[in-house]
């Protein structure tokens, strides 16, 4: 099989599991490789996303290393036999790998959630605020690519209005709610698209309203995407290079805590929904 040059996140997620099986098993890379009877470097490059690897293979290496959560290995299996093309392969080469990487994993997604505090979150963005954003970029994008992120993140919509829609919960600040990112027609169209689509009963949004006292989780904005398992979870941050993927269960633990500590804090969804609507009445 020939050596991938840019492994994708879901790959990458993979071969990182697969470390951590080895080193939970105390092997070497060069023990593991001698017992699956392949090269040294092979394991190296397995783990490093740029090989795959066969069910028949995969499963060996958990055999040998000790592994019997049974739904863990045919959670891997299924990731290491994936050969999914999806739409967002159109734009590789057009666009940073991050955006590829985040609609891949939504599309494996078994649930997600999001909490924004400045920004509608991305899958419940109209065409014109998504265009709004956008065009503040510093340096300003060329109008190619400009055109071609509005595209990639209206197509992400899929997962919600898909045949199988993913079951998707949304918190969002009364802040990036009144935020006007563009002209008045543009923020109320943007208000109104919400509380349809929360109409849905795969689709929550939940609001945290100014007046909530003793409120300091601003800065706990995130995208947490649902995995075939808990430990397969990943979280998705935006930071000031690109967004990171989170995947340590420390780390995971941690923002399952958050999510639910601003959850806990919002307005219920037929409350914020009522928000809304009298927010788009108001402009």
């Amino acid at each position: 099989m020939a050596l991938r040059s840019e492994p994708t996140a879901r790959q990458l997620r993979l071969a990182v599991e697969l470390r951590r099986l080895r080193d939970a098993a105390g092997l070497s890379a060069k023990e593991a490789a001698a017992q699956l009877g392949v090269s040294g470097p092979v394991i190296s490059q397995i783990e490093a996303g740029i090989a795959g690897l066969s069910e028949k293979r995969l499963r060996r290496l958990a055999v040998n290393y000790s592994c019997a959560d049974e739904a863990l290995i045919d959670a891997l299996v299924a990731m290491a036999t994936d050969r999914t093309r999806g739409w967002w392969e159109e734009y590789r080469g057009q666009l940073p790998t991050p955006f590829l990487d985040l609609a891949e994993l939504e599309h494996h997604a078994t649930f997600l959630r999001e909490a924004q505090f400045l920004f509608i979150p991305g899958p419940l963005q109209t065409e014109d605020y998504a265009r709004a954003v956008y065009a503040y970029r510093v340096p300003e994008l060329p109008s190619e690519e400009l055109n071609l992120r509005v595209q990639h993140r209206m197509r992400r919509k899929v997962l919600l209005e898909g045949p199988a829609p993913t079951p998707y919960e949304a918190v969002v600040h009364e802040a990036a709610l009144r935020i006007m990112v563009s002209d008045r027609t543009t923020v109320r169209a943007q208000l109104v698209r919400i509380v349809e689509v929360s109409e849905a009963e795969h689709i929550t949004v939940r609001v945290i309203p100014f007046e909530l006292e003793g409120f300091a989780g601003a800065a706990s904005a995130m995208t947490y995407v649902g995995g075939a398992l808990p430990k397969l979870d990943t979280v998705v941050r935006d930071g000031p290079h690109g967004a990171a993927f989170i995947d340590s269960e420390a780390q995971l633990a941690a923002f399952r805590t958050l999510f639910h500590k601003v959850e806990a804090v919002s307005l219920d969804p037929v409350r914020s929904r009522d928000f809304i609507h009298r927010l788009a009445k108001e402009l």
